[in-house]
């Protein structure tokens, strides 16, 4: 198979129930709506929406050797994910949470941190890694093994040989911006929240935040806004915001990673600029409507017909 994209870094299993607002005292039992299980994290989410658009994906990560395990593979199977570069390590769990979403959308989460922490792409793997014309890298914070030096050197070879570099992170803390920094000359879509950007940066807005990456060898920023929308901030400084779509958010859980995906697939598509970012605002959208990481995003016929029909937010 001919893929379009490599993505790499963290899968999770994900445990999903809503409506909870609280925890029930002692053993009783408080009954809700919905319960799912799902592939999620910053690479496992993204690959199963971008499967779910068209594109032919290598998944490469880590799961462990338990049941959870089982149901993150059968579920790239499903979808028909090419899951030959999933690793599945003896001795570790496979990573996963538990999110109580509460009513108005936000989610709690219980994380076990598990496989994907532990894995290194092996040197006989890299031409097949490297091979696809976009490599995302997901999830560097919560990436152990793979985090700081490896993941410079396989990003350094991912331009060296001429790939589209998209990239996400996790887990964001003081500790973070060190261990990616050595990453930036090789980026060329670095995909935070604004939140995840301004905590790194120092800064009190995307503007701010933007000319710091880029003064520090990011090619292009792409901050999401949550219900504001988007901010891309151009290697030569120019500034594109863009509103969010109007839905009736359910569970944002997955949203980040569902932008990544649709913002991948227009460039796959090779959408200008403003198309490129509003096809990954509606898959954002839709994935906000369902419970998981996963939910909303039925194809890319559906996700442009959302797009070119779905209102926008007011300012």
């Amino acid at each position: 198979m001919v893929h379009d994209v490599s993505v790499i870094g963290l899968y999770i299993l994900d445990i999903l129930g809503r409506p909870v607002d609280h925890i029930p005292p002692g053993g009783n039992v408080e009954f809700i709506d919905e319960i799912r299980l799902t592939v999620a994290g910053t690479a496992g989410g993204t690959v199963v929406d971008l499967a779910k658009l068209g594109l032919n994906c290598l998944a490469v990560g880590a799961v462990g050797d338990d049941e959870k395990a089982d149901f993150v593979l059968a579920t790239l199977d499903r979808f028909g994910i090419d899951r030959s570069e999933m690793q599945r390590l003896k001795g570790v769990p496979t990573s996963a949470t538990i999110l109580n979403i509460r009513k108005n959308g936000e989610r709690p989460a219980l994380h076990v941190r598990g496989a994907s922490g532990h894995f290194l792409i092996p040197g006989e793997s890299l031409d097949r890694v490297l091979a696809p014309p976009i490599i995302h890298l997901g999830g560097s914070g919560l990436l152990d093994r793979l985090d700081g030096e490896p993941s410079r050197a396989l990003l350094a070879e991912a331009k060296r040989r001429g790939r589209t570099v998209t990239f996400d992170l996790i887990g964001v803390s003081e500790k973070t911006l060190p261990v990616i920094q050595p990453l930036f000359p090789f980026i060329d879509y670095f995909m935070p929240s604004v939140e995840e950007a301004m905590v790194l940066s120092g800064q009190t807005n995307a503007e701010d935040a933007g000319r710091f990456f880029l003064d520090r060898g990011i090619t292009h920023c792409v901050f999401t806004l949550g219900g504001d929308g988007v901010c891309f901030i151009d290697a030569d400084g120019s500034i594109l915001r863009q509103p969010a779509f109007a839905v009736d958010v359910v569970d944002t859980t997955g949203c980040g990673d569902a932008f990544n995906a649709g913002f991948i697939a227009g460039l796959h598509h090779g959408m200008d600029r403003e198309t490129t970012l509003r096809f990954a605002q509606a898959s954002a959208a839709l994935v906000a409507t369902g419970l998981g990481s996963d939910a909303g995003i039925i194809s890319f016929e559906a996700t442009r017909e959302f797009m070119n029909t779905a209102p926008t937010r007011s300012a």
